[in-house]
């Protein structure tokens, strides 16, 4: 199951007691000897850290509370308590950490290694060693934290349902979306890595089918559109079959639209036009009368069904995605 939103409550560890003591001899009887009292260990730490072998925040879904390892209690002859162990939770590159409560971005944690300590321990508390009194250890922070995760890929597949996203991503890579003839197939985002060449490889994310007012969130808008915001190129791809009296032209000019309207540097992103479906009937015709109103740019005719030409398509991807500055 793809999980790529979910919350949960992180306490740090409380740090330990200081220790009230003090050491006796034969010249201290009967008298207060001297203080020697140990500190208490710190609590310890909840950290993020990102890990390429996690794809989903599945399994903190069911993890209503985190919590860390609290610090030990110091000991007699200056003893100071252990610190207590940090957990660490592991998530998916690219996982943004928000406080829930105030939707403050605490980190984003977009490459694999990156961490963020969320919630520190407390401190342990001071012996009497030290001609102080001892104190108890103060509590380990606590906040409840909104987990977002937006997909790290190279190239974002966009269009209309049942533009034929899932059968090209299919087509081009080890991925195995389920593909049907009906809108809606691709209920959750979907990643497949491209051979392009030997060597030369890039990873392509397949989001479920956008529609009109997908900006303000319709049919799950906002959740999907988020996961496209990292990549540094866009496959537009296109139904050209025209199929339940869709006009394909129009349907370029209100997707570009949502993009915009959701993001202004999301509609602004280098895009690829790909129209699909050229091998079914009438086809010619159709591309014909997008070419009149579309223009001079360039434009890819693909068949994701038959792979007709779906090669050039991957060769002018890759061209533009190594042109990107840090591509």
């Amino acid at each position: 199951m793809f999980i790529d939103e979910t919350r949960v409550r992180v306490t740090a560890g409380s740090g330990g007691d200081g220790c009230n003591s003090f050491y006796k001899d034969r010249f201290h009887r009967g008298r207060k000897g001297r203080p020697n009292g140990g500190f208490g260990g710190d609590g310890g730490d909840i950290v993020f850290r990102a890990d390429s072998n996690v794809h989903t925040l599945l399994d903190i879904q069911y993890r209503q509370h985190i919590a860390a390892e609290s610090g030990t209690n110091g000991g007699s002859n200056h003893k100071k308590g252990s610190r207590g162990m940090d957990t660490v939770v592991l998530v998916p590159p690219g996982t943004l950490i928000r406080d829930f409560s105030t939707g403050l971005v605490l980190r984003d944690l977009v490459n694999p290694g990156d961490f963020a300590v969320i919630a520190k321990g407390g401190a342990g508390g001071h012996g009497n060693s030290r001609g102080r009194e001892s104190q108890k250890g103060a509590p380990g922070n606590e906040k409840e934290v909104k987990l977002e995760l937006k997909l790290m890929a190279d190239i974002g597949i966009v269009g209309y349902p049942n533009a034929g996203k899932s059968t090209l991503i299919s087509k081009i890579s080890s991925a195995r979306p389920k593909i049907a003839d009906y809108p809606f197939t691709t209920k959750e985002p979907v990643l497949g890595v491209v051979r392009i060449y030997p060597g030369e490889n890039l990873v392509v994310a397949d989001i479920p089918g956008l529609i009109e007012g997908a900006h303000m969130g319709r049919g799950l808008g906002h959740k999907f559109l988020r996961h496209i915001e990292r990549t540094k190129l866009l496959i537009h791809l296109i139904d050209i079959s025209g199929r339940d009296g869709r006009d394909p032209y129009l349907d370029y000019i209100k997707l570009n639209k949502e993009l915009k309207l959701y993001n202004e540097e999301l509609g602004a992103k280098p895009q690829v036009v790909a129209l699909n479906k050229i091998d079914e009937p009438g086809s010619k015709k159709a591309v014909s009368a997008f070419r009149k109103r579309y223009g001079r740019k360039s434009l890819f005719l693909i068949s994701a069904i038959t792979g007709e030409g779906i090669r050039e398509l991957l060769d002018e991807v890759y061209k533009k995605c190594k042109n990107i500055k840090g591509s």
